[in-house]
């Protein structure tokens, strides 16, 4: 990671994309924190308002799915996350906000960086030739005395080197921005087309009550995810505590966000939660 990496400009941050001229209502940048969803939690029981936006130089207690710990050096990647109040949406219908968040990040990432980006089935980013992963996104649903609320994290690294990121589960190798020849490491720059590009994509979906058919949303994930067509093995959680493994096609998502595996079988099975891995041509299952 380069040392001198300059902070993040917050007074300018706040004049782009708070009210009047942006469409945030809070935005803070902090130094260092253990974890930007953990602190916007907190923050939505206590009543923050809708489109609140917090930004970490520093994470020392990330997380991702499944309550996986991860840190970031300082100033080396985006570490964001934003409260939304989407009213009127029904609750089994806020869990696209994580597939949502991975549809505006490749959006961004593809256009403004010019990498190629796919998303791995539910929220990873994955970029370059090799399809390493670049960037994670987590929703998590938050229950206060104003209502329900959606927080929604987005990490992505930028400037870091190859042994500054850990390897994801399954052996998925990690990379940044920087690694792969980005045309943009401007994290303010990068910053800023995010969270309009969020803003945009999540009050078209919030406009349709959440139906991801309507909005368009399921349609823009699927010709954004590069998990369909391709051999997958998955690591399902038991009822006995033991995980099983399920192998066959990725074939599509369903209207409630699951992947569709067409298994060896013939049988098309929904996968709501669990570990995915793309297997190369030569993999053979286990």
């Amino acid at each position: 990671m380069i040392a001198d990496l300059a902070p993040l400009p917050a007074d300018a941050l706040r004049a782009e994309l708070l009210a009047p001229n942006g469409p945030f209502t809070a935005l803070d940048v902090l130094t260092r924190t253990g974890s930007t969803n953990t602190d916007l939690a907190d923050a939505a029981r206590n009543g923050a308002p809708d489109r609140t936006v917090l930004i970490a130089e520093e994470q020392t207690a990330g997380r991702g799915r499944n309550t996986r710990p991860w840190t970031s050096p300082a100033r080396a990647g985006i570490h964001v996350s934003v409260l939304l109040r989407p009213a009127g949406v029904p609750m089994p219908r806020l869990g696209w906000l994580m597939m949502l968040g991975g549809v505006v990040v490749q959006r961004v990432v593809s256009r403004l960086c010019a990498v190629e980006a796919v998303v791995k089935w539910p929220n990873d980013l994955l970029i370059g030739p090799d399809r390493a992963k670049c960037c994670g996104v987590l929703a998590e649903a938050v229950v206060g005395q104003d209502g329900p609320a959606v927080v929604l994290g987005i990490g992505l690294n930028v400037h870091q080197r190859a042994d500054e990121l850990p390897v994801g589960p399954g052996g998925l190798p990690p990379t940044s921005l920087a690694m792969q020849g980005s045309a943009c490491l401007e994290r303010d720059r990068i910053l800023v087309e995010l969270l309009r590009e969020l803003d945009s994509a999540e009050r078209l979906w919030r406009e349709h009550g959440g139906d991801p058919v309507r909005s368009g949303l399921i349609d823009r994930y699927r010709q954004v995810c590069g998990t369909l067509g391709q051999q997958v093995r998955v690591e399902l959680p038991g009822s006995d505590g033991r995980n099983r493994f399920l192998h066959g096609v990725a074939e599509d998502i369903d209207a409630d966000g699951r992947l569709v595996v067409r298994a060896a079988d013939g049988s098309a099975q929904p996968v709501s939660a669990g570990d995915v891995v793309h297997l190369r041509p030569a993999t053979q299952p286990e």
